[in-house]
């Protein structure tokens, strides 16, 4: 039952990060959730000092606000201050990312915030934080991936043309009354929610690596959107459910498995498309 636990926590994240991520790669701002995983670190800390827990409600909401600072931040250096966006990108998250350090360090210097888990995760732990819900004993980063992942499919279904218009032409798109900075900073809110939702659970660097790449690997194969946020949760599941199986066989990281396993479909897309443009261009070259 752990391991089903622990690969359903790890196909729910992927979910939620490819649905938005798959907005992030046609912005072409997909290192803004690298940004945000690293920016939340003052606010998991704030959270904690005022509360002294870790986890629940109170240190999602105070995350999620400094991840929607971010990239308010972020929209701020790069508009105002006419900045390239990977430059505003890499100021704003160095910043906070070194102010929550500075925090843990003088306010927090006796908790026990391991860096390991922070930046790499341990899925493995998911099974250990058990709520009983009705009867039923369900981990806690289940109950609460299930909610933000209920809530980035509804924001979706209900802003889809939205985001579609400001996400590709984002001046036709204003000509049409579409507020795209609203949606712009709804993308960013979801980004956020689901960063911090994930970010105990599973680190840093496996939420960046669903965020980007399994959307990365669909958009070489397929052009219309909603494709792309199917498939790209196909291969987000896929690299969840491969990666365990490889990570229990060597005996590893199950978050580095599952992230080199979205590098591995990236290659094999890469690979397939080469070998159809090759067949094709061989195709309509012996035609003619």
């Amino acid at each position: 039952m752990e391991v089903f636990w622990i690969i359903l926590t790890g196909c729910l994240t992927a979910i939620a990060c490819a649905l938005a991520g798959s907005f992030l790669i046609v912005r072409n701002t997909s290192m803004i959730s690298d940004a945000i995983s690293h920016a939340v670190l003052p606010g998991i800390v704030a959270a904690f000092l005022f509360t002294g827990s870790r986890t629940g409600i109170p240190v999602l909401i105070g995350s999620a606000s400094v991840g929607l600072l971010a990239t308010f931040l972020i929209e701020f250096l790069h508009r105002k201050g006419r900045m390239q966006t990977d430059a505003s990108i890499g100021t704003i998250f160095t910043m906070l990312f070194a102010i929550g350090i500075i925090m843990i360090t003088a306010f927090a210097g006796n908790v026990d915030i391991d860096p390991e888990c922070v930046l790499y995760g341990e899925i493995a732990y998911v099974p250990l934080d058990m709520i009983n819900v009705f009867g039923l004993e369900i981990p806690y980063s289940v109950i609460l991936m299930s909610g933000v992942l209920l809530s980035t499919i509804s924001v979706f279904t209900f802003g889809y043309r939205q985001f579609l218009a400001s996400s590709f032409d984002p001046d036709h798109a204003r000509s049409m009354g579409i507020n795209i900075d609203f949606w712009h900073y709804a993308l960013m809110t979801c980004v956020s929610l689901i960063t911090v939702a994930a970010f105990d659970a599973v680190g840093a660097i496996l939420v960046v690596a669903l965020f980007i790449v399994p959307p990365a690997t669909a958009i070489l194969l397929f052009k219309q959107m909603h494709q792309i946020m199917i498939v790209s949760s196909v291969f987000g599941i896929i690299s969840a459910i491969i990666g365990y199986v490889l990570a229990d066989a060597m005996n590893g990281s199950i978050a580095g498995a599952m992230a080199t396993i979205t590098g591995v479909e990236l290659c094999i897309a890469i690979l397939f498309v080469k070998l159809r443009n090759r067949f094709f261009t061989n195709e309509i070259g012996s035609n003619v």
